[in-house]
């Protein structure tokens, strides 16, 4: 099996309160989706290096994005939505040779190469759709509706909780059908997926989870873009 990764780095990442879009705002002098790149390209999944990696990348910034990253790795322009950018990524990947494909945010920027590794080889031992999770720490509480604070209607095991992280991995004919099937929302955020395995499981399908790593942090706001300075020092060797 031959795996490819889709890169999404399309986001504004407003909620950073950043002039940049998020996946150029610089972390010790490189942007974020640099250090992104380069742990995936760094990676072997199967014992092989990735066959190709595309990037998806607001639309005013390809021409910026395709300069950082250079000729081996394409750049696509991003849709609306998440799920729209993956969409536009998985079109952009050649036709074939490519049985297995890995979606990562560039909003994780220090995923480590054995996570990428580790996810690439649950789909090729057979699992069609594979997600890292981070078992949940803290209580959940499942709240209804309130005007001033909300009800708590359940406290949820956490045992059976998990923080899903990316990259998530795919057979790729399984990421493409699940996509197909949800084209007509793919435009619209308030009903787009948040994740590719949410498409999957629309389709009825399993999704099966493997042990992530809290290297592959998501930066959202300044206090994770703190935390990701952390991470980049502890890992800058990669």
């Amino acid at each position: 099996m031959t795996t490819a990764a889709i890169l999404t780095a399309a986001g504004s990442g407003s909620r950073l309160g950043h002039a940049l879009p998020k996946a150029l705002v610089p972390v010790l002098g490189e942007p974020v989706v640099v250090h992104a790149a380069r742990r995936l390209l760094a990676a072997r999944p199967g014992g092989a290096p990735l066959a190709a990696l595309v990037v998806s990348a607001p639309a005013d910034h390809v021409d910026a994005f395709r300069a950082l990253l250079g000729p081996d790795v394409v750049v696509v322009p991003g849709g609306p939505t998440r799920q729209a950018s993956v969409a536009a990524s998985l079109a952009a990947l050649p036709d074939d040779g490519i049985d297995v494909v890995l979606v990562h945010d560039a909003a994780r920027p220090f995923a480590p190469a054995d996570l990428i590794e580790r996810v690439a080889a649950a789909v090729r031992a057979g699992h069609d759709a594979v997600v890292p999770g981070l078992a949940v720490t803290d209580t959940i509480k499942r709240v209804g509706a309130g005007d001033d604070g909300w009800p708590v209607e359940a406290t949820v095991a956490r045992g059976e909780l998990r923080a899903v992280q990316t990259p998530q991995g795919f057979a790729r004919a399984t990421l493409e059908r699940a996509h197909a099937a949800a084209e007509q929302d793919a435009g619209d955020e308030s009903v787009a997926a948040s994740d590719d395995a949410g498409l999957v499981e629309r389709l009825g399908l399993p999704v099966w989870v493997v042990p992530g790593d809290e290297r592959a942090a998501k930066i959202t706001t300044p206090r994770d873009l703190a935390v990701a300075v952390l991470l980049a020092t502890d890992t800058k060797d990669l």
